[in-house]
């Protein structure tokens, strides 16, 4: 194992243990982070620990709906402002730049 990911996985370490959060808030989040990272391996580990802890499925995937929900606004308002910010309407004349 790398420094670096000794760094990482002590740091994950540490974090799992607060008790500011509950162990399903730790599961949920988790499972959206990663959903939203697009880690296949990570996501459905996540998926298999939460229902492990008998989180119901309802739950479990309205967890990833809300992450998927809110990276799809993310990157349409990132898509929106950079567009904006380049200047995008002006050099577009299709009938897609609503013109």
């Amino acid at each position: 194992m790398e420094a670096s990911e000794f760094a990482v996985k002590s740091l994950l370490e540490t974090t799992q243990q607060t008790a500011a959060l509950s162990d399903r808030e730790k599961h949920l989040i988790g499972l959206a982070v990663t959903a939203t990272r697009g880690c296949i391996a990570c996501t459905g580990g996540r998926i298999e620990g939460a229902l492990g802890a008998e989180i119901p499925y309802e739950t479990v995937r309205a967890a990833i709906d809300l992450a998927a929900a809110v990276n799809a606004g993310v990157t349409l308002r990132t898509a929106l402002e950079g567009a904006e910010r380049n200047n995008i309407g002006a050099v577009c004349s299709g009938p897609e730049c609503g013109q």
